[in-house]
C-alpha cells in the first residue's frame, strides 16, 4: 500500500478532509497519521524547515491523512517541539527513527539530536555493540566528531563510521601506521606518525590527501609529529625533527587553506637539555582562557619527568608551567565545565585535579583518590588514559573506566581551595560483565556515544544508554 491513499492526493499524497486544518485564531494543526489524530501549532511544524513536509503540512488547509507509523511520528513531532528525542525514543531502534525522518526531511533534525549534550546519560553508558575493522590490525588512533560520527586509524588504513554506524568506508594512507589522528569535520581529517614525516590532511570521501604539512627544522631532517590539537579556527600540531633534537608547535589556520599563522615553543636541544627535549605529546585548547595546553613527558635516568604549558598564542608566551617531577602523569586532559586539569599519576595511578581558578599556582595537585604511597618503583598508572567529557572525568584503569563526578553539597562546590572545598566521587561505568576486558589503548566521545579501542582486538566498542540505541 502507497505511504498516502485516496483520491485527489495533493502534494506528498495528502487527502482532504472537510474540517479545517488550521483554526486560524488559534493556529492549531490537525493531522491524521495511520488513524491516529496529532495536533500542534504551525510554529512547531515550521521548526523541520522548509523542505520538510512537515512545512508542508503547516502550509495547508486542510486534515491530511498520511499512511506511516504515529508512534514514530509522535517522537518526531516532540523532537520539534524539545529539540530533544524523548525517552520514548530508545524503545525503537535508530534505523527505524532514521528511515522515517528521511522520509518526513528530517533527518538532520536526529543528527543534531545525537549531538546534544542532554542527550549524553554518563551514568547510563554500556557497552552495546562493537564495530569490526578490516584485517588483523588493532586500531592505533581513534577520533569522533561532535555528531557521533567515528574514525578508526588501523595500520595504514583509516575506516569511517558515520553517526548512524551503518555506512562504513576504509580508505588506505601513505603512513606504515597512525599515531596521530583528529576529525576536522564528518569528512576531513589531520593525521600524522612517529616514525613518517609530515602531517597530512585527509578527504575520507575522496580518498585523497588534501593537504601536505611540514615542519622545516634547523636541521633540514624530516619531521614527525607528536600530537594533533583543535580550536576550531586553528589546527595545531606537535612536531619534533626526525634527528630528536629540535622540536616546536605550529598553528596553521583552518578557514585559510591551512596557512601557517604562527609557531610556538620552539625548542632547539644541546647537551643534556632534558627539559627542551620533550615535545607536546598532547594538546588541548582551552576556550574560557584562550589558552592551548600543551604536555609532554620523558623518561629517564631519574625517573619521568614532564612538563605542562598553557600558551597565549597572541604573545607566543606561557602563562602557566607545571613541571612533573614526583608522580608525573601517565595522561592529561582539561576541562572547561569543570575549570580544571586532570592527570592519571604514572606511579599511583591516581587521579588529580589542577584548580583553573587559581591559574599559575604553585603545588597545584590535589589527589581525588586514596593517595596510595609510591612504593618499590612501581608504575601503577602506566598505560592509563584520562578525558573529559561534559561535567564528569573519566580514567581508564586497564581494562575498565572509572568515572569521576563532582559532588554539590550545600548548594556550593566543596573542595581544598580557600572557603570552598571541591570533592569528586568514583563509579565504574557498565555492567559486571562488561568489565575486566583487553586494556583499553583509546577511548573518545561522539554524541551521545563513548568509543573504545582495546588492546589487540580489532574491533571498536560502541557505550550509549540502551542497546537499541539511544
Amino acid at each position: 500500500m502507497p505511504p498516502f491513499v485516496g483520491s485527489n492526493p495533493l502534494s506528498y499524497g495528502f487527502r482532504h478532509k472537510n474540517n479545517n486544518n488550521m483554526d486560524s485564531d488559534s493556529n492549531i494543526v490537525t493531522i491524521n497519521v495511520g488513524g491516529h489524530l496529532f495536533q500542534t501549532t504551525k510554529q512547531t511544524l515550521n521548526q523541520a524547515g522548509s523542505k520538510s513536509l512537515f512545512s508542508t503540512i503547516s502550509s495547508n488547509d486542510s486534515i491530511p491523512f498520511i499512511d506511516r507509523d504515529p508512534e514514530i511520528f509522535s517522537v518526531l513531532l516532540s523532537l520539534l517541539r524539545t529539540g530533544n528525542l524523548p525517552s520514548k525514543a530508545k524503545n525503537f531502534d535508530i534505523q527505524d527513527l532514521i528511515f522515517e525522518a528521511k522520509f518526513y526531511g528530517v533527518e538532520q533534525l536526529i543528527l543534531n539530536s545525537q549531538s546534544n549534550p542532554s542527550q549524553f546519560e554518563p551514568f547510563d553508558l554500556e557497552k552495546s555493540l562493537l564495530l569490526p575493522l578490516t584485517g588483523r590490525d588493532s586500531p592505533t588512533a581513534i577520533s569522533t566528531t561532535q555528531n557521533g560520527s567515528v574514525q578508526v586509524a588501523h595500520g595504514c588504513k583509516i575506516t569511517s563510521f558515520d553517526w548512524s554506524l551503518k555506512r562504513k568506508s576504509t580508505i588506505l594512507t601513505l603512513f606504515p601506521a597512525i599515531d596521530s589522528m583528529l576529525c576536522l569535520n564528518s569528512r576531513t581529517v589531520a593525521v600524522g606518525a612517529t616514525d613518517f614525516s609530515g602531517l597530512q590532511v585527509l578527504d575520507l570521501v575522496k580518498g585523497s590527501v588534501k593537504k601536505n604539512l611540514n615542519w622545516e627544522n634547523v636541521t633540514k631532517s624530516g619531521s614527525t609529529v607528536q600530537a594533533i590539537g583543535s580550536s576550531g579556527e586553528f589546527l595545531f600540531t606537535s612536531f619534533e625533527s626526525s634527528r630528536r633534537n629540535s622540536n616546536c608547535i605550529m598553528v596553521y589556520d583552518v578557514n585559510d587553506d591551512f596557512k601557517p599563522v604562527t609557531k610556538i615553543g620552539h625548542y632547539e636541544i644541546f647537551g643534556a637539555q632534558l627539559d627542551s627535549a620533550i615535545p607536546a605529546t598532547k594538546l588541548r585548547w582551552l576556550p574560557s582562557h584562550n589558552l592551548l595546553m600543551s604536555a609532554g613527558s620523558h623518561s629517564g635516568p631519574s625517573g619521568v619527568l614532564g612538563n605542562i604549558k598553557f600558551w597565549d598564542l597572541r604573545s607566543g608566551n606561557t602563562v602557566w608551567e607545571i613541571k612533573e617531577n614526583v608522580d608525573c602523569f601517565s595522561d592529561i586532559t582539561v576541562s572547561d565545565s569543570l575549570s580544571g586539569i586532570f592527570k592519571v599519576g604514572v606511579h599511583s595511578g591516581e587521579v588529580f585535579l589542577a584548580d583553573l581558578r587559581i591559574i599559575g599556582s604553585e603545588n597545584a595537585w590535589i589527589c581525588l583518590g586514596d593517595q596510595r604511597k609510591v612504593t618499590n618503583g612501581k608504575k601503577e598508572g602506566s598505560g592509563c588514559k584520562i578525558e573529559s567529557h561534559g561535567n564528569q572525568v573519566f580514567c581508564t584503569k586497564g581494562g575498565n573506566v572509572e568515572l569521576w563526578s563532582e559532588v554539590l553539597i550545600d548548594g556550593s562546590i566543596k573542595g581544598k581551595f580557600g572557603s570552598e572545598d571541591r570533592v569528586f566521587r568514583k563509579n565504574y561505568l557498565g555492567r559486571a560483565k562488561d568489565f575486566c576486558g583487553n586494556r583499553i589503548t583509546h577511548f573518545s566521545f561522539g554524541g551521545n556515544r563513548m568509543f573504545v579501542t582495546r588492546k589487540d582486538q580489532q574491533f571498536v566498542e560502541v557505550w550509549q544508554r540502551s542497546i537499541r540505541g539511544f
